[in-house]
């Protein structure tokens, strides 16, 4: 039964808005009625600019990484579950609050930047190597979505790798959900996929940094 107390709390902050309430309280826009329609980081920068979509990007990550470092933590009483598959579990809800929030009707992000913030806290060996697949794809090709998914898909990849080459072991738990998550926040690019096969998706040029070289 406590373990609904941890879940509700850690799904209530994965809820909150960052997009939608800092696009109105700084620039009076509904990030949701511009862009791709989407109430996440990307489309904040999109829409708004770096200086409003970093501190978005920013707040979502840090949900997750509260709710698995932190709420995981409250001493709210005895759970079925270890310690490190708590904190696994309160970040996943967080990432379920993103992309469902009942603030704003259950349309929200996509979740990558809140199952970041989970996977810092719980497993941030696998984060620095999918940190360095996302900017890998980002610098080359400057499509924020391509390297949402590859990063996704890494850290599953990583913790395999790890636990088989390594003395470094995560838990059973942790990979099935990153497996999951990476199934989860594919589904949630479909309508990028498509964009992309039909060569439509909006893109970042100004940080594809090989064409700046290329131009000297």
């Amino acid at each position: 039964m406590n373990l609904v107390y941890y879940f509700a709390l850690s799904y209530l902050i994965g809820a909150f808005p960052s997009a939608v309430v800092l696009g109105r309280m700084l620039r009076g826009v509904d990030v949701r009625r511009h862009g791709s329609g989407n109430a996440g980081g990307t489309n904040a920068w999109r829409v708004l600019g770096w200086k409003i979509g970093v501190p978005v990007m920013l707040l979502d990550v840090a949900k997750g990484a509260i709710c698995a470092a932190g709420i995981s933590r409250l001493p709210l009483g005895p759970v079925p579950v270890d310690p490190q598959t708590l904190a696994v579990l309160c970040g996943l809800v967080a990432v379920l609050g993103h992309v469902f929030p009942v603030y704003i009707g259950f349309r929200g992000g996509k979740g990558v930047g809140t199952a970041a913030g989970m996977l810092i806290a719980t497993a941030p060996i696998p984060v620095a190597f999918a940190a360095a697949a996302f900017a890998l794809c980002l610098f080359s090709f400057g499509c924020v979505s391509c390297g949402s998914m590859l990063a996704a898909w890494t850290v599953p990849v990583s913790i395999l790798l790890l636990n088989w080459l390594s003395t470094i072991q995560h838990p059973l738990v942790l990979t099935i959900i990153t497996l999951a998550l990476a199934v989860f926040i594919t589904i949630t690019h479909r309508k990028n996929i498509g964009r992309i096969l039909r060569r439509e998706e909006k893109t970042f040029p100004q940080v594809q940094l090989w064409k700046r070289w290329i131009r000297r």
